[in-house]
């Protein structure tokens, strides 16, 4: 089990589903984290799980959305801890945005949330990381990004804007020793994941199905190395091919798994 002892992680999203259990995982494998999400309640209370493993680490009430107080936090973190070694970018917001009849404050929400709090999180800590030339920057896309479904058209748009941000800003670093990833986690049962479900949307196929346990270990024994792409499923790689190759048996596949 790869460990990161003496590290300093951030992980946004840190309230509840992945985001969490990253953070959770992270300080068991020696690392002083800082949950960072917006809900204080449920902070406080991963604050006493997390702090019972690791004594250095704790949390920070902050919406990533917010471009002051965002890179304002993480600036104080590093004064305060010297550096971080570490960011993950778990946090993000979903609802439905029909384009038919939609307006763009929804639009707006989500990119804000899920884009640019992801970039200016990412340029925040890139001065820091290059100038100690060691640093990893994860930021979670989605299988969203490859294969959109109906009235999901801001958020998929978002993690397409994720992942192509990660990719060419892990390109300009390379050789630096900075590692940026773009994490495509599959479905995951988290809130997030489950609350698609309630509206309507059909069980994943098991293929594309993973438990917080497995997203976290990939991530933290992967996340370091040469592989910009962190898959948890290899079928939804092949789907912009299938869109390519065979566009009226796709479109009918992604209708079905989301109920249209």
């Amino acid at each position: 089990m790869k460990r990161y002892d003496g590290q300093v992680a951030v992980v946004t999203g840190a309230s509840s589903g992945l985001g969490r259990r990253l953070a959770l995982d992270l300080a068991r494998r020696g690392a002083a984290v800082v949950g960072v999400a917006r809900r204080q309640q449920l902070l406080a209370e991963l604050e006493k799980e997390i702090q019972a493993v690791s004594a250095g680490s704790g949390v920070v009430v902050c919406d990533v959305a917010d471009a002051d107080a965002w890179p304002a936090a993480l600036s104080a973190l590093e004064e305060r801890h010297g550096r971080i070694d570490v960011l993950i970018s778990a946090a993000a917001v979903e609802f439905p945005t029909p384009v038919s009849g939609g307006d763009l404050d929804g639009f707006r929400q989500i990119l804000d949330v899920n884009f640019f709090g992801v970039v200016a999180g990412t340029l925040a800590v890139l001065p820091g990381m290059l100038a100690r030339r060691s640093g990893v920057i994860v930021n979670v896309s989605s299988d969203s990004a490859r294969a959109p479904a109906a009235e999901g058209a801001a958020y998929a748009s978002s993690k397409a804007a994720v992942s192509a941000f990660t990719e060419s800003a892990a390109h300009e670093v390379a050789g630096r020793g900075v590692h940026l990833h773009v994490l495509y986690p599959g479905w995951v049962p988290t809130p997030m994941g489950l609350a698609a479900l309630d509206r309507g949307m059909p069980m994943p196929p098991r293929f594309v199905r993973r438990s917080e346990e497995q997203i976290s270990d990939l991530v933290l024994e992967r996340m370091g190395g040469d592989t910009i792409e962190l898959n948890a499923s290899l079928l939804p790689v092949m789907a912009p091919l299938a869109r390519a190759l065979f566009p009226k048996t796709y479109r009918k596949s992604v209708a079905k798994q989301h109920g249209h």
